[in-house]
């Protein structure tokens, strides 16, 4: 190892996976004074959150939003310089179109005001649509209940997010135009499938913290650029070695203290490690004692997103986004503008909870999805097709079903100088991308703090 300036030695830090997690864990890292190496198997950073190229156009593998109360995310986005690139809304702002109304295609609102918590979504709600004035009140009533669980009783946990709501008045129909159209966007999972811990922490941090704190906002540009390129020239200045193409094969403890870190055939040697991999290939990383149950980590279960890309010859939507009610279509975004496309539009589907769609074959998804769009959007029909792909990702997140939560593990383990970082850790978070930056600010924290560095936690700072 070498010495600093003032003689003292300069720890060395390997991290493994370049996702958000490991990113933040290898800057954090770094801006503590720390020698890191980032070791990533991808030739790309970023994890699940990145772009690629199909013909003229960038592509984002799927469409990733945050909100104005993910400070993690939006504290990375400052710290890679990017924040200019991916703006949030003045204000919640949320167009539902309803195509299963009898009464025909129907667009309502989420929306918010400046005033107080929870007066600030009083007004939107009593205008919203597609909820009975019955319905609505119930919304009301259910909120403030919500908003007076307390987020650390461990029995949250084990309580599904529907059987709550049941209990609370809510009704078939309000959980499918209000609970669940927030919640499978954001938990990937409808309400029956769902923690009560996890989907009270989405909407009481979301919704029910301060009046600003769902304003949406999303990259206005690829995902690529923010998450591999910045990010790269962040590591780069922080004077992270960073290594692609890289497989880690094992990690084990050096005799004298400190760890050997197995990379294509050669061995770094490391005072900290920082595991910033998915669950499976950590469990399978994981040296004997790090963890009391390496079992739990394969129990938590994971759960598909589709995204459905579509390119039209001539614009069919006029506003940048919107939600659907009576249709398998969930959330679609316009990403002709950061794609690239010079002529029509590009149309980008979200589709979470994606079960039944994640393995067919793309001729059956367009059967299904071209004629919903068209209902969606009448200007659809007469448009032609001149692009319809889709990207899959099986194990987009981690399942939150109830229970989830004690598997989910700490940051420090068990063995000294060996942390996790990931969106599936112990964050509160479900997984997002403000849960993965969490995880490595956790994993960060502890590391330096164990190697008695001091270092300021950047949420703390921003509080």
């Amino acid at each position: 190892m070498r010495s600093t300036e003032d003689g003292t030695r300069a720890h060395h830090a390997v991290v493994v996976g370049a996702g958000l997690a490991g990113i933040t864990a290898a800057l954090q890292l770094a801006d503590g004074g720390v020698r890191v190496t980032l070791v990533e198997g991808r030739p790309r950073l970023g994890g699940l959150a990145f772009s690629f190229r199909r013909g003229d156009l960038v592509v984002d593998n799927g469409q990733h939003v945050y909100l104005r109360c993910c400070t993690a995310y939006r504290w990375f986005l400052d710290r890679v310089d990017g924040a200019a690139l991916a703006p949030l809304q003045d204000r919640l702002d949320v167009p539902v179109l309803d195509v299963g109304s009898a009464r025909g295609p129907r667009l309502g609102r989420i929306r918010r005001n400046a005033w107080p918590v929870p007066l600030h979504l009083a007004a939107g709600l009593a205008a919203y649509p597609h909820l009975s004035l019955a319905e609505r009140a119930s919304v009301g009533r259910a909120a403030l209940a919500l908003k007076r669980l307390d987020l650390a009783d461990p029995a949250l946990d084990d309580t599904d997010f529907a059987s709550w709501l049941g209990r609370h008045g809510q009704s078939a129909r309000t959980i499918e135009a209000l609970w669940d159209l927030v919640g499978v966007a954001t938990l990937n999972a409808t309400a029956p499938h769902a923690s009560l811990g996890l989907a009270a922490m989405v909407f009481k941090t979301g919704l029910l913290s301060e009046p600003g704190a769902a304003d949406i906002g999303w990259a206005r540009v690829p995902l690529g650029d923010l998450h591999d390129t910045l990010a790269r020239r962040a590591l780069d200045a922080a004077g992270v070695r960073t290594e692609l193409r890289t497989r880690v094969g094992s990690v084990t403890r050096a005799p004298g203290g400190g760890w050997h870190v197995g990379v294509d055939g050669e061995r770094l040697d490391a005072d900290t490690v920082v595991l910033a991999a998915p669950q499976r290939e950590t469990h399978d990383l994981l040296p004997e004692g790090a963890l009391e149950h390496p079992g739990r980590l394969l129990e938590i279960g994971t759960a598909p997103i589709l995204n459905v890309h579509v390119v039209y010859d001539r614009p069919v939507l006029r506003r940048p986004f919107f939600a659907a009610l009576g249709t398998p279509v969930q959330w679609v975004f316009d990403r002709t503008d950061a794609s690239g496309l010079k002529e029509g539009q590009y149309l980008a589907l979200s589709q979470s909870v994606a079960d039944d769609d994640i393995d067919a074959p793309v001729s059956e998804l367009r059967a299904r999805y071209l004629p919903e769009l068209e209902r969606l959007l009448p200007a659809a029909r007469g448009a032609e097709v001149r692009d319809f792909f889709v990207t899959r990702e099986r194990t987009a997140t981690f399942a939150p079903t109830p229970g989830v939560g004690r598997l989910r593990p700490a940051a420090r383990t068990r063995a000294p100088g060996l942390f996790l970082a990931g969106a599936w850790t112990a964050t509160g978070w479900p997984a997002t991308m403000e849960g993965a930056v969490r995880s490595g600010l956790s994993a960060a924290g502890a590391a330096l703090s164990a190697l008695g560095r001091r270092h300021e936690h950047p949420l703390e700072e921003a509080a």
